[in-house]
């Protein structure tokens, strides 16, 4: 084990926002042991503060489904994957065509762009930051998109994914990793978890059969599969279970840090 990779939503972060006291513990002793972390994530550059605060963390993370590399100390971007903005416009027209009734957002560098009706929930924390309008009139040239997201309010995630994932193959890469929500994150071609987790750690002399990687999500599963061992949460969904091939045990029991307490054991470092 030289590099732990780990999702942060429902594998290490709960619906409270929390991550918990023994997990924190595993991820220091890792550290202190000479293994590398790395985060990867759905979350944009600025949903990272659980990192910074609960875990301490200012290393890479890497955001936006593998699309964005991210420098926590610095506070900067590393590297970016974006959509050719007439791609946002064309997989988007695809999109309205299947189901009419869907409503979209743009993730950017620089900001969020969401169409009016996009979030119901009208005390939404993004809602005090971003006005919805029209993707048509706030999107530029200008505008460096990283994820596209599509929501629909009927139907499943799974559902709204086998209908649009073969329509727009040639145009984004499909995922979803919102478990109650029927939502679809879109990117670059080819852009995933696991092609941006390869170069970092080929970049650092680190092979795949070293990685640890843990993950809960559809949005996990080309990282579960690519590491040398991955995990995915008994909690998950699943076709990231049947991709991963191995389970950590249930998000509620901790299950990061039991298996990395258990990976750690095997290097001679024991927790208290």
């Amino acid at each position: 084990m030289r590099l732990v990779a780990s999702d942060i939503d429902g594998t290490i972060l709960g619906h409270d926002g929390k991550i918990s006291v023994r997990t924190v513990r595993a991820f220091h002793a890792c550290r202190e042991a000479g293994v590398e972390l790395v985060f990867v994530t759905g979350r944009p550059p600025r949903w990272l503060h659980p990192l910074e605060k609960q875990l301490g963390h200012t290393g890479t993370v890497i955001c936006s489904n593998g699309a964005v590399v991210w420098d926590l100390e610095a506070d900067k971007l590393v590297s970016a994957q974006t959509m050719a903005l007439d791609d946002v416009f064309e997989v988007r027209r695809i999109i309205k065509k299947l189901r009419p009734t869907a409503l979209f957002a743009a993730e950017t560098l620089t900001g969020f762009h969401l169409e009016p009706g996009f979030i119901e929930n009208d005390t939404s924390e993004l809602l005090s930051e971003f006005t919805p309008a029209p993707l048509d009139e706030t999107l530029t040239a200008d505008d460096a998109v990283v994820k596209f997201l599509a929501i629909i309010r009927e139907g499943t995630a799974d559902e709204f994914l086998a209908a649009v994932s073969p329509a727009v193959g040639n145009l984004a890469t499909v995922t979803h990793s919102a478990p109650t929500v029927a939502m679809l994150e879109l990117s670059v071609p080819g852009i995933n978890k696991a092609v941006t987790l390869a170069g970092y750690a080929a970049a650092r002399g680190i092979d795949a059969a070293d990685v640890v990687a843990f993950g809960d999500m559809p949005n996990d599963i080309e990282m579960l599969r690519w590491a040398g061992h991955g995990y995915a949460m008994a909690s998950g969904h699943p076709e990231a279970i049947r991709a991963a091939g191995q389970q950590a045990p249930h998000f509620d029991d901790d299950g990061v840090a039991q298996i990395l307490e258990e990976k750690l054991a095997e290097l001679g470092v024991r927790l208290p």
